[in-house]
């Protein structure tokens, strides 16, 4: 690579995006359309940042395996933040494989990392979290140190785990001041306000109120019988019922928790039922034509 390729990568790896287009924006040659791709990515330009990394993908000769596979992880980073999830995964593995062959471990590491954060993403946390278990970050530089943890983190907070999701986000902050770059800094504090940030809402009592992660956690462990609207489950102490194919008896369970300890009229559990039976049958007449949301709500029963 020339003078300009090199700087220019060495800007966007320093998390510095402006700096390497003032030195690569006029080149059309394949390198530079590559690391033009990842910084318009960094700017949050995904669709533009698309084009220009299928555009080096195709410019790179077909000996240039590597750098086409590159390439592919760039694209499939690109996608997942813009949540297209029906990229092909195929095209991933393939990239990795293609890495690893050729000793490129620490761009096969992050097309790995990629694999983890779209199986996420699709809510297989299990999967997410096998995978992660293979990893030593012990051994990596602060830039993927951060990123184990922040995807360590994100599995925690999918368990409802926020302790653990608390620690492992204060390892990425460490790591992420560590590597000095300003995206990977900002995507920690994101990450980190989720915890501070209201998760769910309580109706109870006739009242309501909005609850922190650590508080809907606290509640889960509790004696109290919750109607969680948010997952449509009746859990208490450890047991869950599900009642998501099962709408009307789970709006009657609701409305039940939300007026308790008072009591629900005939008619109005009626009309309920009837409103729920609706919306999954939209050949009923008067029923609405798309299901209403489902809220972030749960509402307690005392023990």
């Amino acid at each position: 690579m020339d003078s300009l390729i090199n700087a220019a990568a060495r800007a966007l790896a320093a998390g510095d995006p402006l700096g390497a287009l003032n030195l690569i924006a006029l080149r059309d040659d394949a390198p530079a359309l590559a690391l033009r791709g990842i910084a318009m990515a960094q700017l949050g330009e995904l669709a533009r940042a698309k084009l220009l990394l299928r555009k080096a993908a195709r410019a790179f000769g077909p000996k240039e395996m590597v750098a086409r596979a590159r390439c592919v992880v760039a694209e499939a980073e690109v996608a997942f933040a813009a949540r297209d999830l029906g990229w092909p995964s195929q095209l991933l593995e393939s990239a990795q494989a293609t890495l690893e062959a050729h000793g490129d471990l620490a761009n096969a590491t992050h097309a790995r990392y990629l694999t983890i954060r779209r199986d996420l993403l699709l809510g297989r946390v299990a999967a997410a979290e096998r995978l992660l278990s293979e990893f030593d970050p012990a051994r990596f530089p602060p830039a993927a140190r951060a990123v184990h943890e922040l995807i360590v983190a994100g599995i925690a907070i999918r368990r409802l785990q926020t302790a653990p999701a608390r620690a492992a986000l204060t390892r990425a902050a460490r790591a992420a001041r560590a590597a000095n770059i300003p995206a990977l800094n900002a995507e920690v504090e994101t990450a980190a306000a989720v915890l501070s940030a209201p998760a769910a809402r309580l109706v109870a009592a006739g009242g309501e109120r909005l609850l922190r992660l650590d508080q809907v956690e606290a509640l889960q462990s509790s004696k109290a019988l919750i109607v969680d609207a948010c997952r449509l489950v009746v859990r208490r102490a450890g047991t869950v019922v599900s009642l998501s194919t099962r709408p009307v008896l789970f709006t009657l369970a609701r409305a039940l928790a939300e007026a308790y300890p008072g009591d629900v009229t005939r008619d109005v559990l009626v009309a309920r039922a009837f409103r729920a039976n609706a919306r999954m049958n939209p050949s009923a007449r008067g029923c609405a034509s798309k299901s209403a949301a489902c809220e972030r709500s749960c509402a307690p029963w005392p023990a």
